[in-house]
């Protein structure tokens, strides 16, 4: 697929996509839950999908019943001989745990980028916790047989927090006594805010020390039927907010404003980019002003790069944005891949160990991209495309569908002038 951007002017209101985040999270509780669980406001893209199948395969059953899912389950008993996680990291370190709650053997597989990820640290970790696994040296697809057995085990978070999170969901539907999991230089700790709390809503209980170790507490389910509503997502939704800082006068709908989501921070950027902001609880209105440059850490919030970079090219002067070596391991290596993309349109990106640099403010040229797959990069684009001085054309626009398949819908619907082929 190839989207053509022109520079256009925005207006009116959107509601922000379900979380995807927050949905496979939901996805995973409720095939963990013995009973019943009504899902609201589900989400749609592919990494949903991918958490959704993976939950039938590992036995839940699912229907839809108008705008609701409901899932039922009675436990992890797999119905296949295999799980395949598409293209989610999310999905494949949350729930490699879970499904080795079972004793048979399963083969965990993925798709795309994903099968170029490291997943070392299940060939580690695992094995303490009885489960056999072989691995392709480090890499997809794993074969694992359990069935994984909950002790007090010390585990490094320096890579990303998603396989802690697949413990955490792991050990608290199975432990029958208090277990500690130690946790060394953990990343991405609002993402960890956003599991426990999960977790909570389904009656599990965790006690976080400082975010250095967590116990995991014995659980006893009293509830057949649980209703769960996902969020709106603040990461799709930070580009629709940059779009609307740059190129025009929106309102954002559908947002947490109290959420533990981790990109919520974007609006402290937008803060001090000096946009036009109004935060309400239950809106967000955003505009356009003049812009500065701003210095960001998005260490715990590494998928805000792409927005921040398209938000940097049009700010005055010189942004700088820490955390850079949080972004070698995602769809692509989203450092290098931005410097090269936006260099395009005649960005100027810096990389500097751990910071970006970003020199803006002088205006972007239009050019041909490619998303690289990449679904947060395609969006970048698009969202700096807006205000371009000519067209911005994507090639292999559709990575959009892995988290926000409705994107260019929805740009389109705020006034954005889009062409897809």
């Amino acid at each position: 697929m190839i989207a053509t951007i022109e520079p256009s002017t925005l207006t009116g209101n959107i509601t922000a996509p379900a979380s995807k985040s927050s949905m496979q999270r939901a996805c995973a509780a409720a095939l963990l839950h013995i009973g019943k669980t009504i899902i609201q406001n589900p989400g749609t893209s592919n990494d949903d999908q991918a958490a959704i199948k993976m939950i039938q395969d590992l036995g839940a059953t699912v229907e839809y019943l108008n705008d609701k899912m409901i899932v039922n389950s009675k436990g992890i008993q797999p119905v296949a001989s295999g799980v395949n996680c598409g293209e989610s990291g999310l999905g494949i370190r949350m729930f490699t745990p879970i499904a080795a709650l079972s004793s048979e053997q399963i083969t965990i597989n993925g798709k795309g980028s994903l099968l170029t990820r490291p997943m070392d640290f299940f060939d580690e970790v695992l094995p303490q916790v009885g489960v056999k696994i072989s691995s392709n040296n480090g890499k997809l697809p794993l074969q694992i047989q359990g069935s994984l057995q909950p002790k007090n085990i010390t585990v490094d978070g320096s890579l990303s927090s998603q396989f802690l999170t697949g413990l955490l969901f792991a050990f608290a539907a199975s432990t029958t006594e208090d277990v500690t999991i130690q946790v060394n230089d953990l990343k991405s700790k609002p993402y960890i805010d956003l599991s426990l709390k999960v977790l909570q809503d389904f009656g599990y209980r965790i006690t976080n020390n400082n975010y250095e170790s967590f116990v995991i507490h014995p659980f006893t389910s009293t509830v057949d039927n649980i209703n769960y509503t996902v969020e709106g997502d603040w990461s799709g939704a930070s580009f629709l907010l940059v779009a609307g800082a740059i190129a025009g006068n929106i309102t954002v709908k559908g947002l947490d404003v109290f959420s533990t989501q981790a990109d919520k921070k974007i609006l402290e950027a937008l803060q001090d980019s000096g946009c036009r902001l109004s935060i309400q609880e239950h809106q967000i209105e955003i505009g356009v002003a003049p812009l500065k440059a701003f210095q960001f850490n998005a260490t715990d919030c590494p998928d805000l790069f792409p927005p921040l970079v398209a938000l940097a090219a049009y700010c005055e002067g010189k942004t700088v944005i820490e955390g850079v070596s949080r972004l070698a391991h995602k769809e692509s290596d989203r450092g290098i891949t931005l410097q090269e993309e936006f260099g395009k349109l005649g960005l100027e990106i810096v990389l500097q160990d751990d910071l970006m640099i970003i020199h803006g403010g002088k205006g972007l040229t239009g050019a041909k991209v490619h998303s690289r797959h990449d679904h947060r990069i395609a969006m970048a684009c698009a969202t700096a495309g807006l205000r371009t001085n000519g067209n911005v054309i994507i090639d292999e626009a559709e990575a959009i569908n892995k988290s926000y398949p409705d994107f260019y819908k929805h740009i389109e619907k705020l006034g954005a002038k889009v062409s897809v082929l």
